[in-house]
């Protein structure tokens, strides 16, 4: 019997980001390539996906985007240290607003879990992960949006977010067939025991 591999969640520091992003684009387009869509149509290839998240460089530089990766880890691996290490599991992002009036929300963006770690609760972890951090760094307001009937809008609805409305043929899936979209809220407030 062969033991699990170990899984670790991190914030990727912007220090790490450039040597991480080829694995981020292999997730990306594992993703997209089972069905998610997150923006893109298929044929989507890892390049596709590293260029994409090559784009969002200045923004995680500049700490308005934030991401946190799941990735396997060696059995004898101590250190979450800033160089990139082990293989990209699944990520989730934060999008903190731009504008003055918004500076109290962020937008969940980019949760996925390879294809090959799903049904695990890897999500669940990250998305409790997203909504940890989000509080300490004083949001009190998450938002997100997903394909109506996915997998994903049964998480969210089981980890307590509020459905505020479905918006009908709102995106492409990514073989171009037009779905519907469900938007959520959560309000976030920090845990003090």
């Amino acid at each position: 019997m062969t033991a699990a591999p170990r899984v670790g969640i991190r914030r990727l520091p912007a220090d790490a980001f450039d040597d991480a992003v080829p694995a981020l684009g292999e997730l990306l387009a594992d993703t997209v390539t089972g069905g998610a869509s997150l923006g893109f149509r298929t044929p989507f290839t890892p390049g596709d996906g590293a260029a994409w998240w090559h784009s969002q460089a200045d923004a995680v530089r500049a700490g308005a985007f934030v991401v946190w990766t799941a990735y396997n880890r060696a059995p004898d691996s101590a250190s979450d240290g800033a160089a990139f290490h082990g293989r990209v599991l699944g990520t989730v992002c934060l999008a903190f607003s731009s504008w003055a009036n918004g500076a109290h929300r962020a937008d969940v963006v980019k949760l996925m879990v390879h294809r090959d770690a799903r049904g695990q609760g890897l999500g669940r972890a990250l998305l409790a992960t997203a909504e940890a951090h989000a509080a300490e760094a004083g949001i009190t307001l998450l938002m997100l949006d997903t394909e109506t009937e996915s997998p994903a809008e049964r998480m969210y609805e089981a980890a307590g977010w509020t459905r505020y409305g479905v918006v009908p043929a709102y995106a492409a899936d990514p073989d171009g067939v037009l779905r519907d979209c469900t938007f959520f809220y959560k309000p976030v407030t920090l845990y003090k025991p």
